[in-house]
């Protein structure tokens, strides 16, 4: 159906008195607020906002596409990924809606596809059960269809959600998994119209987009490709981010990739519980002169632990779970961490004293020594009273290195 035809001469579309302006294709336009009855309406699939409930459907019944020749169905399916997807806020809004009503409109196209409000679109559902009044939906309806208007319709989506909402309603990975879809895996978009819909500068998307590239990677090596709910759910969004930068101070290739996968697999067995400790003590290992033995230690454990994995199709949510009580893998790669992340500590801490001298030395070469002899005397005193006090401290030192 047509809703701006059909929807309107059969009564379940209603052209109210408001309006509101969007911006399309950089032509910012006014367009009138419409009254659509909710069963005439279904949710976004392509939604990123919910990409790792889509991925997680497709896995768990074993299809490519949600179908959609039931519309009712469907709709209850992606009602429970919204609300599932971020429950504290979709009921916060619920209630301000039951108290003063749908406060901002949504956006529509004309056979229904709801691009902008989903969590408003969800909770008018949800009301609606026990209240009537609540069976309508405030929405611009666009007279586009996704297919011709791919592009547009992406980036219209991404300015509202991304650049006008709070991006903290965004879960990491769904975010992660949306820029890779529509940058790297379908090429809707480049980095520079990602950046244009979003008000991220291009180098945060790019950043981004090489994230999503390593979450990508991680959910191959443990025979998941695809299967982005298990990077949810497993919380890699921050460690996903601090290994990105850990990975760029190593300049070997090799090292580089035997690194990755020793930590895919931390990713995957989380042996300390949560990531953050590991990843502050990787830090320190890279940048000292262990990091080789770190990957020795872990490469018998890390071939062990993939290697136990069942094969592509065959990971899921369950099979995982199984993977990651190995308590004897964990036990291993807390050993290795502990031991190879006290010795850099302790080789960070004989080091100290002499990046310490290194320091004060570079300060003193700074002084541009034809200033001093412009100082005044008291100034020029109080310069040589720190000169005496600095060699009576250096005096003390060669005398302890000479015992």
């Amino acid at each position: 159906m047509n809703l701006l035809k059909e929807g309107i001469e059969q009564g379940v579309v209603i052209k109210t008195e408001m309006t509101t302006k969007l911006t399309i294709d950089g032509i910012t336009k006014v367009y009138p607020v419409y009254q659509v009855r909710l069963d005439y309406l279904y949710y976004n699939d392509q939604n990123d906002r919910i990409a790792t409930w889509i991925s997680q459907y497709k896995s768990d019944n074993g299809v490519d596409v949600i179908d959609k020749s039931n519309k009712a169905a469907y709709n209850d399916i992606i009602h429970q990924f919204i609300y599932e997807s971020n429950q504290d806020k979709l009921n916060q809004t619920q209630k301000n809606i039951k108290l003063i009503g749908q406060q901002k409109n949504g956006v529509v196209l004309t056979d229904g596809r709801i691009i902008d409000g989903n969590r408003r679109y969800t909770c008018l559902r949800n009301l609606s059960k026990d209240d009537p009044k609540f069976n309508y939906f405030e929405t611009v309806i666009l007279d586009q269809d996704i297919d011709n208007n791919a592009k547009q319709i992406k980036m219209l989506e991404l300015h509202i959600q991304i650049g006008e909402e709070a991006r903290v309603d965004y879960d990491p990975i769904d975010r992660l998994v949306g820029i890779h879809n529509d940058i790297v895996a379908n090429e809707l978009l480049t980095v520079k119209e990602y950046s244009m819909s979003t008000g991220l500068s291009e180098a945060e998307v790019q950043k981004m987009v090489q994230q999503s590239m390593l979450l990508v990677e991680f959910l191959e090596a443990i025979n998941a490709p695809g299967q982005f709910y298990i990077a949810r759910d497993l919380n890699v969004a921050g460690p996903l981010q601090e290994l990105q930068t850990i990975l760029k101070k190593i300049k070997d290739e090799d090292q580089r990739e035997e690194v990755k996968y020793a930590v895919f697999t931390n990713f995957l067995l989380q042996p300390e519980g949560d990531m953050t400790r590991f990843i502050r003590q990787l830090k320190k290992v890279a940048a000292s002169n262990f990091l080789e033995e770190f990957i020795e230690k872990e490469l018998d454990v890390v071939e062990d632990v993939l290697d136990s994995l069942p094969e592509v199709g065959e990971v899921n949510k369950e099979t995982i779970n199984q993977v990651r009580k190995n308590e004897e893998a964990k036990s291993e790669l807390r050993k290795t961490m502990d031991l190879v992340s006290n010795k850099a500590n302790a080789s960070a801490t004989r080091d100290k004293p002499v990046q310490i001298l290194q320091k004060a030395k570079d300060s003193i070469e700074t002084i541009d020594q034809y200033i001093l002899k412009k100082l005044s005397s008291q100034q020029q005193n109080d310069i040589l009273e720190q000169i005496s006090d600095i060699e009576d401290l250096l005096a003390e030192l060669k005398e302890i290195l000479a015992k």
